[in-house]
């Protein structure tokens, strides 16, 4: 198992611990019943909320940010409703391997809404680049839009940017999975190679898509989201531009024992926008959000500052 060079012997133990831990995760938990599974992750999730750690205290004032007009008691049952979803996402992560992608593409199926706009432009030979919020299942999104592009007779492949986990031997098992489900992975510490694979993708007709609810280089336009002052990440935006590609607002949620998605309409662009345009097309990306966001609170899991505000 690959180690950090010079990284402190705690962390490489944590490392460790991590792939190990995943690893367990990914072999067994598809070989239990599904209802011992999900009540296992719930009770973690409700343990969570008993000792509000850090996490859930931040979790609970995002979601404050977002529904300002829920009483406190409310809002408790919405923060325990976030926590239990942020663990299926997680439950969802091990066992995903293990269901069948026709499966998952028939049951999300019926509650897949606005997409046609979108695939219209794939289908014209225009890239689209989907801009979705930490929310949902964007993996099992993901096999959803690759089994639907191919059911159309399009490319059935899409490219998306993810962090590097730690250690690198668990990174490089998360990307080879989501190789088989149709992603081209680019790692986002290689900022030029990430650039070229998405211009490619979207140049060539091609569709990316990019979480874009957090802008963790602190770079971006500040905006209002949520009522308050945030900065979201412009790459999107910029990207859109520079390709001529479709910029759409998407947002993955849960639906019982199925799972669905909402795509918003094209956000305008231009080929040539000035600074001043790039922040203005941002502000409907974060409007956006807001918008799509506020229908299913509980399925948005931001654990993290919102948008770099602290």
């Amino acid at each position: 198992m690959a180690e950090r060079p010079g990284a402190p012997p705690g962390e490489r133990l944590r490392d460790r611990l991590a792939a190990a831990g995943y690893t367990a995760g990914w072999a067994w938990l598809s070989r239990l019943p599904d209802a011992l599974v999900a009540r296992a992750f719930d009770a973690g999730a409700d343990l969570a909320v008993r000792r509000d750690g850090a996490g859930v205290r931040r979790l609970r004032a995002n979601l404050a940010r977002l529904r300002p007009d829920v009483p406190p008691a409310e809002l408790d049952d919405l923060v325990r409703r976030g926590m239990r979803s942020y663990a299926r996402y997680w439950r969802e992560a091990f066992t995903l391997p293990a269901l069948d992608p026709a499966a998952v593409h028939a049951a999300m199926a019926p509650h897949v809404h606005g997409i046609e706009e979108s695939l219209a432009s794939v289908q014209a030979g225009r890239g689209v680049l989907y801009a979705l919020p930490h929310a949902g299942n964007w993996d099992v999104a993901g096999v959803y839009l690759v089994r639907e592009l191919a059911r159309r007779g399009l490319d059935p492949a899409m490219t998306t940017v993810v962090q590097r986990l730690r250690p690198e031997s668990l990174f490089r098992r998360f990307a080879a999975y989501r190789r088989t489900l149709g992603f081209e992975i680019v790692p986002a510490d290689d900022a030029r190679a990430a650039h070229r694979a998405l211009t490619a993708r979207l140049r060539s007709g091609g569709v990316v898509c990019l979480v874009a609810d957090r802008d963790l280089s602190g770079t971006g336009p500040e905006v209002e989201f949520l009522g308050g002052p945030a900065r979201l990440p412009s790459g999107p935006v910029r990207l859109a531009a520079l390709t001529g590609a479709a910029l759409h607002p998407v947002c993955p949620f849960f639906t019982g024992d199925a799972w669905g998605v909402e795509v918003a309409p094209e956000i305008a662009v231009g080929t040539e926008p000035s600074r001043a345009g790039v922040a203005e097309a941002v502000q409907e990306l974060a409007d956006a959000f807001g918008v799509l966001l506020a229908r299913r609170p509980q399925d948005w899991h931001m654990l993290q500052p919102i948008g770099g505000t602290r």
